[in-house]
């Protein structure tokens, strides 16, 4: 099969670029279309494919500030064109689903999430009184047009994947489609599960609102416990400020060194509500356990084997030492100090920890994806050569 890959950007190496690598190691012949590449930003891998990118690439600031030009994507991810292909994949959680497909080609998508910044977390990334009057009512109409457009481009595809149960569920909310679930690729063969000694704590991942990076760095501070932040990201200056002598950030580090992060942790904490969360599945399979917000896709990991009493007590704003770590149900400086407490009276065996992350490995992505794949392609084509012939 001809393939053309699709993805939103190309400005880091987070969970959704990782799966995009792993899909380039899958078709390794096929071109990649995307609104914005700043080279040298993610891996040799990626940048060995032919990378097209939109209009948006030529305008003066968009390098650094591209999600200011939010408004504008619609019509970039239109101007895109794929040529020729029997398949498209789009990884999308903002605007690469809407992608323009050949009239004989079919397109599969990849959803991380609907577009997040104008549903669920659209009062975080826009909270009212940021921008005076007229600015908020534009913020507004523009944010209720994009939902609308978010809703009309999701018809296109004719098969949606989710990454997680909890993502399947906002795709039937908004979009009125099922989709079926793969899990996300873990390279566990990246990872292993020391017994050594551990200390302090660790924040990992980018500086995005949403991602509560601001209540990890407070509880660990009210607390004296030591705390070593990786990433970087739009909170960061914020964050800088909030942070006491006993937090250390390093920005971005290699694999390796993320590696031995992880083995180094007493627990990585992961305070926001994630679509699915790859960074604790590797600090699982690092045998460091996880402190999560007991929301989104921490349920179905870090939560993986709980008993149902134990996640109805999280889902009710509670607390539950669960078989990867803890769970805190209520998003609060004080409720993660408790859930830091409550980790350091359990002893979670590293072993134990990795037997959690295997089923996420990388090489069962790869057979479910190809399965998956392969059945509604030739379901499509069968549709398509029955309505011909009728």
């Amino acid at each position: 099969m001809r393939v053309v890959l699709v993805h939103d950007w190309l400005t880091g190496m987070r969970g959704g670029e990782r799966v995009l690598e792993r899909l380039c190691a899958m078709f390794p012949g096929a071109p990649i279309h995307t609104l914005l590449w700043n080279r040298g930003t993610v891996s040799s891998r990626i940048e060995a494919h032919e990378i097209h990118t939109s209009i948006l690439q030529r305008l003066p600031g968009v390098r650094r500030h591209y999600r200011w030009f939010l408004p504008l994507f619609p019509r970039a991810i239109r101007s895109l064109r794929v040529g020729e292909c029997d398949v498209v994949i789009s990884l999308s959680h903002c605007a690469a689903k809407a992608i323009r497909v050949p009239a004989r080609a079919f397109h599969l998508s990849y959803v991380f999430t609907p577009m997040r910044y104008v549903w669920e977390l659209e009062d975080q990334y826009f909270p009212p009184g940021r921008f005076p009057w007229p600015a908020s009512g534009y913020v507004r109409r523009t944010c209720a047009r994009l939902r609308t457009w978010d809703v009309a481009t999701s018809r296109g595809p004719q098969a949606m994947v989710a990454i997680s149960r909890h993502v399947a569920a906002r795709i039937a909310r908004h979009y009125g489609r099922d989709a079926q679930v793969i899990y996300p690729p873990v390279e566990l063969r990246r990872f292993t599960a020391d017994t050594g000694d551990r200390d302090g704590y660790l924040l990992a991942g980018g500086f995005a609102p949403y991602k509560r990076a601001d209540l990890a760095i407070e509880a660990c501070r009210r607390l004296g416990r030591r705390l070593t932040v990786v990433g970087t990201g739009q909170d960061e200056p914020r964050l800088r400020e909030l942070a006491g002598s006993n937090a250390e950030f390093l920005g971005w580090v290699s694999d390796d060194r993320m590696a031995e992060l992880y083995r180094r942790a007493r627990a990585l904490i992961f305070p926001g509500e994630e679509d699915f969360g790859i960074v604790p599945l590797e600090a699982l399979a690092s045998g460091c356990p996880v402190i999560a917000l007991g929301r989104g896709g921490a349920v179905e990991t870090v939560g993986r084997g709980a008993p149902a009493p134990d996640l109805s007590r999280v889902a009710e704003g509670g607390m539950a030492a669960v078989p990867g770590g803890v769970l805190f149900g209520t998003q609060s400086v004080e409720a993660l100090c408790e859930a830091i407490r409550e980790s350091e009276r359990h002893c979670f065996a590293p072993e134990t920890l990795r037997r959690l992350a295997e089923p996420f490995d990388a090489a069962r992505f790869d057979q479910e994806f190809r399965s998956v794949l392969e059945r509604e392609y030739a379901g499509w084509r069968a549709g398509a050569a029955r309505a011909v012939h009728s």
